[in-house]
């Protein structure tokens, strides 16, 4: 007992945790919950913040021509789109940092590096010559933002038991999702104001005689990144025993269920990401006389808060259950939209039409809780059957499930963020092509009846291999 005192007393002074196990009862109830709870509240903020900075391009879109730009509708829902790929792909790269670098250190530096797009941002659009490729380049920098989630979500999964890791990781997403919300409500609000004074730059005249700060859509986030930035280097833990390399963690690329989870999330985060970058630019386009900066934060905002309950869910009554029957809800909510859209038949309905995708955000974030639950669920039944097929021992087994769920919770988050590339990019290809919407929500609808497919054999079906 002194011993494993003492080792507490050393894990809970330094930033380095040499002694850290989770799912020892004792261990949680003396100092792992607190620690765990540490670092899951300084989490939160950063990753709410890498949200805000990786979808500011939803909300600055709309008002850029308005600010002395002439840019086409679809180089907009470029724009728009830009981000999710760059950070999509980031993510894949980040999965992998935290058991390389340590989760402090990497908090710590990538959420400081969201000072490099804000800044830039700010200073650009105060000069109506500034040239598309400038404004691209900025908005594949902020995929820095999305970057951030897949490695936020692995390492806040080695800091809790098995048995509330779909309760944190949904707390921690779910919260840090937030940041869509509240960069798409605080943005139009803060560009309509000098915030900085003198040192904010002078506004952009309208045509109507306003003025517009369309430079505090980015300068207004920086302060705040500086502030967690640091209590992300001062406050959080690396975890020794969370250490691996690059090659260790690969192994998940020759595992079935990491590619099955990776489908699967992409219909989740897919949608959550994907509908945040283009509801405002599509409502602008299908409904011209509505302002949808007014209503485009509810979706993102209702799809943050569902999704731990989307992970309690899970915990409760099973990841896979709970995920196939949110598909059917999904789909029901794509056909909603379909129905609302402006066609042949009428002008179509604004306020029936952000229903549905309030209901679409809804079901994305309960699917995007649901999800990450059955991963951990998967490995761990895995490893467990290595375990009793004498291929592994108990201690390989824990630190196996652990990693592989940890690489794959990453991993699946960053092959779900192309989705946020894929939706609005779809939504102008359809739009240029058709003069409508509709042909890309029936390719949703189409994905998503795949993913109800896979769930129910490989997760959900009586006697399935793997059921969670």
């Amino acid at each position: 007992m002194g011993m494993i005192a003492d080792s507490q007393l050393k894990a809970a002074r330094g930033p380095l945790l040499l002694d850290w196990r989770p799912e020892d009862p004792e261990f949680w109830a003396r100092s792992g919950k607190r620690i765990a709870a540490r670092n899951l509240w300084i989490s939160i903020p950063a990753l709410l913040l890498a949200f805000a900075v990786w979808m500011i391009w939803s909300t600055v879109t709309v008002r850029l021509n308005a600010a002395g730009f002439a840019f086409s509708n679809d180089q907009l829902f470029l724009l728009a789109a830009l981000p999710s790929i760059s950070g999509a792909t980031l993510r894949v790269f980040y999965s992998f940092m935290v058991p390389i670098v340590g989760g402090r250190r990497w908090t710590a530096l990538s959420t400081a590096s969201l000072l490099i797009p804000c800044l830039w941002l700010g200073f650009a659009v105060q000069d109506a010559q500034t040239p598309y490729w400038v404004f691209a380049c900025i908005a594949l920098l902020c995929g820095f933002g999305g970057g951030n989630f897949a490695s936020s979500m692995a390492n806040i999964s080695f800091f809790y038991p098995k048995s509330q890791q779909g309760t944190a990781l949904g707390l921690n997403a779910g919260l840090g999702n937030l940041g869509v919300s509240v960069m798409q409500f605080a943005v139009p609000l803060a560009v309509t104001a000098g915030l900085f004074g003198t040192f904010g730059g002078e506004p952009q005249a309208l045509s109507d005689g306003g003025r517009l700060w369309l430079q505090n859509a980015g300068w207004i986030w920086v302060p705040f990144i500086a502030v967690v930035a640091i209590a992300a280097w001062f406050g959080m833990h690396d975890i020794a025993d969370a250490r691996a390399s690059f090659r260790e963690q690969s192994v998940i690329f020759k595992r079935q269920h990491n590619w099955l989870m990776c489908w699967l999330y992409v219909a989740t985060f897919g949608s959550f990401i994907g509908f945040s970058a283009g509801f405002a630019m599509l409502s602008k386009t299908q409904f011209p006389d509505i302002n949808p900066l007014q209503y485009a934060f509810l979706g993102p905002l209702v799809g943050a808060l569902s999704r731990p309950l989307g992970g309690w869910l899970a915990d409760k009554f099973g990841g896979a259950r709970i995920t196939l029957w949110n598909y059917l809800a999904m789909i029901a909510g794509v056909f909603a939209v379909i129905a609302f859209l402006p066609g042949a038949e009428g002008a179509g309905s604004f306020f029936g039409f952000l229903g549905a995708f309030i209901a679409l955000f809804f079901f994305a974030g309960i699917g995007n809780g649901s999800t990450f639950r059955m991963i951990p669920v998967i490995f761990r039944n895995e490893w467990a059957a290595r375990l009793r097929r004498g291929a592994a021992s108990e201690a390989q087994a824990a630190k196996g499930a652990s990693m592989e769920s940890a690489a794959v919770i990453g991993f699946s988050a960053a092959v779900g963020a192309f989705g946020g590339f894929f939706i609005p990019k779809a939504f102008g290809t359809s739009l240029a092509m058709t003069g409508s919407a509709e042909g890309a929500l029936y390719v949703f609808v189409a994905y998503y009846v795949s993913c109800i497919a896979v769930t129910w054999w490989f997760y959900a079906r009586k006697g399935a291999r793997n059921p969670c």
